[in-house]
């Protein structure tokens, strides 16, 4: 099992909430201190999300950034990106046997697929949505504190809280056992995504290097 990126922040994308081009958001994300991206985007054309993986690759290695691509590991193995991140129900085992060094995560949104998701091999797992999301609006049940402490209690790895995260709430889902935090609207609609990374990160108590 592979060690989070530090600092434990992923950001995950999504463009349609953006108010830049996402290599923008993400090379402003980086400049803020972000280590760890994934690109979501599954709808896509492959040539496009593949080119676009490839140009993210590029500015996060730049900065020692892990890159990853949602669901789909063709692009990470045609662009030299870190991982996969793998939807709830997914086998991480499978996908590590055909890249051995890959970083591999898990959707859950409960504390028994969170479990099972370790026990299968993933890395790390998100759980969600932790509480009420503004980028999935009726996204639920909301799970709330209380579970996010139940899934750390059961899961044998890192559990990374996602859903309506917030410079305001970090601290309280650290202070529940979680291993980081997962963002994408809170980032992808700042004005400044800088500024928001920088925030984040202040509320782990960490700076960016």
């Amino acid at each position: 099992m592979r060690r989070l990126p530090v600092p434990p922040l992923l950001l995950i994308s999504d463009r349609r909430q953006a108010r830049r081009p996402l290599a923008a958001v993400a090379e402003a994300a980086f400049a803020g201190g972000c280590r760890w991206f994934s690109l979501r985007e599954k709808d896509l054309p492959p040539d496009e999300r593949r080119r676009l993986l490839g140009a993210l690759v590029e500015l996060g290695h730049r900065r020692g950034a892990v890159i990853s691509a949602h669901e789909d590991l063709e692009p990470v193995l045609a662009t030299g990106a870190d991982g996969v991140h793998l939807p709830a129900g997914a086998d991480p085992a499978a996908a590590r046997a055909r890249f051995p060094g890959g970083f591999f995560g898990v959707s859950a949104h409960s504390s028994d697929e969170a479990a099972a998701a370790l026990r299968a091999g993933a890395d790390y797992v998100t759980i969600s949505p932790v509480f009420a999301s503004a980028s999935k609006p009726g996204y639920g049940p909301v799970l709330g504190l209380a579970l996010l402490a139940e899934t750390v209690a059961l899961a044998a790895g890192p559990v990374v809280a996602l859903g309506g995260i917030t410079p305001k709430n970090v601290r309280s889902c650290l202070d529940m056992g979680a291993a980081g935090v997962a963002v994408m609207g809170e980032v992808m609609r700042a004005e400044d995504p800088e500024a928001m990374v920088r925030a984040l990160l202040r509320a782990f108590g960490m700076e960016a290097n």
